[in-house]
């Protein structure tokens, strides 16, 4: 690696004048914007004052550097701190607090954005002038320094030595005052390092660094670059310290559980009814719902369909029809199963969506089997039929009624509408009063087409915990398909909930389970013995 020192030609220029980092207040252009990882050394005593303010609004600030240190505390600690936003209620925060904090936050960045601009435009100033001041330049260059020493791994300490070698300080602010300091071969050296250092991903932004040749472009797009490879190592260091904490919290968690257990033997008690009527629900058939207007478009069998095939009772499927049925829990019954009281609240919400993907299936269902596959062939059409749903069912709860009046209006419109730009022919008027009038029906508790979305629904979230969501999106029931997307998000934050549970209360579920499931692995063993 060539000698940056060296390379450096030393001009006979005459000392440069000493000038303040600090950016006029006036008579400043632009150039460029600034981006989140833009942050100038030499600002930081102002954005720390700015910072400072928009703490004392409520505003707190965490930085990515803070997320390092914290690895450095006990295990314990971090298990707890993991755990016991899930041992308390949620916080609920005022409106007017919010809306103080969200304000600060947008006049700390417009503070900070224009800042860093007049940072910028002040270093080009320092640059151009004869002779130039590279007060500013050796802040940055110092600061670069540090970045690229932070993204070393112990081992790199050869890297390391030619890194402090080719940036030292000492020397580069004799080469300043000498008004010979070479910004621009400075700045292909630090290149080269970042593209040893850079994670893949980063490549790209990297080689098009060096095809910038304005020197103040290159030096904030360096900063920028540098910014997200700092983030990246934050990343990585966090995700790899994950897993240990992660466990730490399942233990803590179950050991507060079994401290309270210890108080209170029948703790215990709702979670052993819970259990025991999901194992009577996998011996009892579904009930069997009329011929629906479009049978056809959801009968037919599913490889899906196997997670209710009647089989022996098994403990993970006790377990899962368990986690099904709180989908279904009735708000009156405070029954509530002990081991899942810190989810409830999520698993309400959770219940919620679920819900509102039922209905709006049901929208999308009625509305294919009167517009064909012309329509619901174009994802445009369905996508903005979805948005219009979506939003008039935001009322849905307080007044179903008249929200799905207003979702009849406008699917229908919307139908007679796209058929007449296409060309085609548009809805009779007894289709369209049909069309309507099914639609409002969605409205009615029992709904048929309601009834059978939302078997479908949860058929797919059992799946889920048996496949796993990718597997189960693969082989979607009949009439799902248009919400897919939504199906993933869903079935994704329902899988993490259990799978937590699971691995918390597992010691639990498995002692209640062995009363609930041996019995009937008994009668099947006796009855194929004969």
């Amino acid at each position: 690696m060539p000698n940056v020192k060296k390379s450096v030609p030393r001009k006979d220029s005459g000392v440069a004048k000493g000038g303040s980092c600090e950016p006029p207040k006036s008579g400043l252009t632009r150039e460029d914007e600034s981006s989140p990882q833009d942050h100038p050394p030499c600002l930081t005593e102002k954005v720390t004052e700015i910072s400072e303010l928009s703490n004392k609004n409520g505003k707190n600030h965490i930085h990515e550097e803070d997320k390092i240190l914290s690895s450095s505390r006990s295990s314990e600690e971090e298990a707890k701190d993991a755990a016991l936003p899930r041992l308390r209620p949620l916080l609920k925060t005022g409106k007017k607090k919010d809306e103080l904090r969200q304000r600060s936050s947008r006049l700390e960045g417009k503070v900070k954005e224009t800042m860093h601009n007049d940072f910028w435009d002040h270093l080009k100033d320092q640059l151009s002038a004869t002779p130039p001041d590279f007060n500013c330049a050796l802040e940055l260059l110092k600061e670069i320094k540090e970045i690229l020493l932070s993204l070393l791994l112990p081992r790199q300490s050869r890297l390391r030595s030619e890194i402090e070698e080719a940036l030292d300080m000492e020397f580069l602010k004799q080469e300043a005052e000498r008004g010979a300091l070479n910004v621009s071969c400075l700045s292909k050296y630090i290149l080269n390092v970042m593209t040893l250092l850079c994670a893949p991903v980063r490549d790209e932004a990297v080689q098009k660094l060096e095809n910038i040749t304005d020197p103040i472009r290159l030096l904030r797009g360096i900063f920028q670059v540098l910014g997200l490879m700092k983030m990246d190592m934050v990343n990585y260091t966090i995700q790899s310290l994950q897993p240990q904490p992660q466990e730490h919290s399942i233990q803590y968690e179950r050991a507060v559980f079994q401290e309270q257990l210890n108080k209170q033997p029948g703790l215990l008690s709702h979670t052993t009814k819970w259990l025991t009527q999901a194992a009577a629900d996998l011996t009892t058939p579904p009930p069997a719902c009329p011929d629906t207007p479009d049978s056809s478009s959801m009968a037919g069998p599913s490889p899906n369909e196997v997670a209710n095939n009647p089989e022996p009772l098994s403990p993970a499927m006790v377990l899962s029809q368990g986690f099904l049925n709180l989908l279904l829990w009735d708000p009156e019954n405070e029954e509530f199963p002990e081991t899942l009281l810190t989810d409830r609240t999520r698993l309400q919400e959770l219940e919620s969506q679920l819900h509102q993907l039922t209905i709006l299936a049901s929208v999308l269902l009625v509305a294919s089997s009167f517009s064909g596959s012309v329509l619901f062939g174009s994802p445009q059409f369905v996508d903005k039929l979805k948005r219009i749903t979506k939003s008039l069912l935001e009322e849905f709860n307080s007044r179903p009624e008249e929200a799905m009046l207003s979702v009849s209006e406008q699917v229908s419109q919307e139908i007679h509408q796209s058929l007449k730009n296409m060309g085609l022919a548009a809805l009779s008027s007894d289709s369209t009063t049909s069309l309507m009038g099914q639609l409002q029906n969605i409205a009615k508790k029992e709904n048929c087409v309601c009834s059978v979305i939302d078997q479908r629904i949860h058929l797919f979230l059992k799946c889920c915990l048996v496949l796993g969501v990718q597997r189960s999106l693969l082989d979607l029931p009949g009439g799902l398909t248009l919400i897919e997307a939504e199906l993933a998000e869903l079935g994704q934050k329902f899988v993490s909930l259990t799978h937590h549970n699971q691995q918390v209360f597992g010691p639990y579920y498995t002692e209640i389970l062995k009363s609930l499931t041996s019995p009937a692995q008994a009668l099947k063993t006796k009855v194929e013995s004969r």
